[in-house]
């Protein structure tokens, strides 16, 4: 049996709100016309609150639940829309697939002071500013969801780096003391482990156990 996936999302949908109710009133048309899978957008709450497409993760507990970042919604609508669009869809015989993010995290809610080196932006393997002091927002309390389902609190020593240095206020990408990214990467830029945000480091048992979670 031959399968067909339809995207259904893309950067530029409205930021109303509609999407999930779009989607669950035209899942009879979507399986009459033979689509038996649905790719839906990333679910968690952006730092950019109602306007992130997605990838801009800050709580992936908050799937549009809490009042976070300027809003209850996601971009797409609430918990509960989604929730009803998946069962709509199912009862369809349409199966539903999730884009999760686990690789960085964005908006932090506090600041940390961390030592760090400055790489190269072409070549991330290049440092180009020894050890030095920066304060990064690297410490994410969620204080909207107040510990609902995890009272995981990310800090600096779950990420290998970072792009923004509060007291410098510049833009550059900083790799912590006593970290290093990831080798099994696109060698893209020296090594492509370090793509946006706070970047989660995957060698901290902490933070795979909290992803697992």
């Amino acid at each position: 049996m031959n399968h067909t996936m339809m995207q259904y999302f893309e950067w530029y949908v409205p930021a109303d709100g509609s999407l999930y109710k779009k989607l669950a009133s035209e899942a009879g048309y979507l399986a009459q016309i033979g689509i038996d899978r649905v790719w839906m957008p990333p679910a968690g709450k952006g730092y950019l609150g109602r306007n992130d497409v997605g990838y801009g993760v800050y709580d992936l507990y908050d799937l549009g639940e809490f009042r976070q970042k300027g809003t209850q919604s996601t971009k797409y609508g609430t918990r509960k829309q989604l929730e009803k669009t998946i069962s709509t869809l199912q009862k369809k015989n349409i199966q539903v697939l999730a884009d999760i993010v686990f690789n960085h995290r964005m908006g932090g809610d506090e600041l940390e002071d961390v030592m760090a080196s400055t790489v190269d932006t072409w070549n991330r393997n290049n440092v180009i500013k020894g050890l030095h002091k920066v304060r990064t927002w690297t410490r994410f309390t969620f204080p909207g969801r107040n510990g609902k389902y995890s009272s995981f609190i990310w800090n600096a020593s779950h990420f290998t780096g970072t792009d923004f240095d509060e007291l410098s206020g510049e833009h550059n990408i900083l790799l912590f003391e006593n970290k290093h990214w990831n080798e099994h990467v696109s060698g893209e830029n020296g090594n492509y482990d370090y793509i946006m945000g706070c970047d989660v480091d995957f060698t901290n048992r902490e933070v795979t156990d909290e992803l697992y979670n």
